[in-house]
C-alpha cells in the first residue's frame, strides 16, 4: 500500500477509535463510578506509556520542563475528561460526540498566540451554526433546556478548548518531547482518581471481562495507540489533510452509538447532527486558512493548529 493511502488510512482509524471511546466510556460507567472508570483508564495508560518511555533505544532525558507542564496540563486534562464521562454517562454517545465538536470552533476564539488579528466573520457563521447544531440535539422532540449530560458534555467541549489553546502556549516556544509529556498526564491523572479507586476497589476487582475490555479500548486505544498513530500520521501528510480526516470523528461517534449500542436520533437531532458537522468543517476550513495566510507577530505563516480536532472522551 502506498505511503499517502496507508498514512490516510491510519488517520481514519484514529478518528474511527476516538468516536468509539463515546460509547465504550458509556457502557463502562453503567458498571462502575465514573471516577474508578477514569482511574482504570489513566493507570493502564501510565503503564503503557512508561513501558513505551523505557523500551526506547534512544532515551533523550526528562527536563523540569516537561514535568512541571505535564502536571500543569493534567490537571486541565482530568477536568476535561471527568466532564466529558459524567457527560457521556446520562446522555447519548452519538450526542456526546457531536457536542464535543464544539471544541474545534471553541479553540480558535480561546487562542490568541502569535498576535493575529481577529478571525474572518465567516467563522463566526461557522460558530452560530454549531450553537443552532447543540440546540437541535439537545431538543429531542421539542425545544427545551439541555438535559444534564448534554450540559456537561458542551461545559467539557468549552473547558477542552481552553486546555487545547493552553498547550498550544505553553508548548510553542518550549521543546518537550510529546510522550514524556503524555506520561506525566497519566501519572497525575491516575494519582488523582486513587482515592476512589481505593473507596470501590472491590467493584474494579470484580467488574466483568466486558467492563475490563471497554476500559482497556479506552486506555490503550482510545489513549496510548491514538495519541502515536496521530504523531506518526500527521508527520506524514498536511494539516490540511490530517484535519479532514480526524474530523470525521463525530461521524463515527453516531455511527457507533447507533449501530453498536442501539440510539437512535429523533429528526431534530438528526438535522442538529448535520449541521454541527457542517459547521465544524466549515469553521475548521477558515481557521486553518486563517492561520496560513495571516502572519503573526514575527511576521511569519503560522502553521495551521495541530489540535483542533476532539480526541474522544
Amino acid at each position: 500500500m502506498p505511503l499517502a493511502r496507508r498514512t490516510d488510512a491510519v488517520l481514519l482509524l484514529v478518528a474511527l477509535v476516538w468516536g468509539s471511546s463515546y460509547l465504550a466510556a458509556k457502557t463502562a460507567t453503567a458498571a462502575l463510578p465514573v471516577l474508578v472508570v477514569l482511574f482504570a483508564r489513566y493507570a493502564v495508560s501510565a503503564l503503557a506509556c512508561g513501558g513505551l518511555v523505557a523500551a526506547r533505544r534512544r532515551r533523550p532525558g526528562w527536563t523540569r520542563a516537561e514535568v512541571r507542564l505535564g502536571a500543569l496540563l493534567g490537571v486541565t486534562q482530568a477536568a476535561v475528561l471527568v466532564l466529558e464521562t459524567y457527560g457521556v454517562a446520562h446522555t447519548s454517545a452519538a450526542n456526546a460526540g457531536l457536542i464535543i465538536s464544539l471544541t474545534i470552533v471553541l479553540t480558535p476564539l480561546l487562542d490568541r498566540t502569535g498576535g493575529r488579528p481577529g478571525l474572518p466573520p465567516a467563522f463566526f457563521g461557522a460558530a452560530g451554526l454549531c450553537v443552532v447544531a447543540v440546540g437541535l440535539l439537545t431538543a429531542g422532540t421539542g425545544l427545551h433546556a439541555p438535559r444534564l449530560g448534554d450540559a456537561l458534555v458542551l461545559a467539557a467541549a468549552v473547558v477542552r478548548a481552553g486546555h487545547v489553546a493552553l498547550v498550544g502556549r505553553l508548548t510553542a516556544s518550549r521543546p518537550v518531547d510529546p510522550l514524556h509529556l503524555t506520561t506525566v498526564q497519566t501519572v497525575l491523572g491516575s494519582a488523582l482518581f486513587l482515592p476512589a479507586a481505593v473507596v470501590h476497589a472491590s467493584d474494579l476487582v470484580h467488574c466483568g471481562a466486558g467492563t475490563w475490555a471497554q476500559l482497556v479500548h479506552l486506555a490503550l486505544f482510545c489513549s496510548v495507540f491514538a495519541f502515536l498513530a496521530q504523531t506518526w500520521a500527521v508527520q506524514r501528510t498536511s494539516a490540511s489533510r490530517a484535519s479532514l480526516l480526524l474530523g470525521t470523528e463525530p461521524v463515527w461517534a453516531v455511527a457507533v452509538g447507533i449501530g453498536l449500542g442501539g440510539e437512535r436520533l429523533t429528526l431534530w437531532a438528526s438535522l442538529g447532527a448535520v449541521l454541527m458537522v457542517a459547521g465544524t468543517y466549515w469553521g475548521q476550513s477558515v481557521e486553518r486558512a486563517h492561520r496560513i495566510t495571516t502572519p503573526d507577530a514575527a511576521g511569519k505563516a503560522e502553521a495551521p493548529h495541530p489540535a483542533t480536532t476532539p480526541a474522544g472522551v
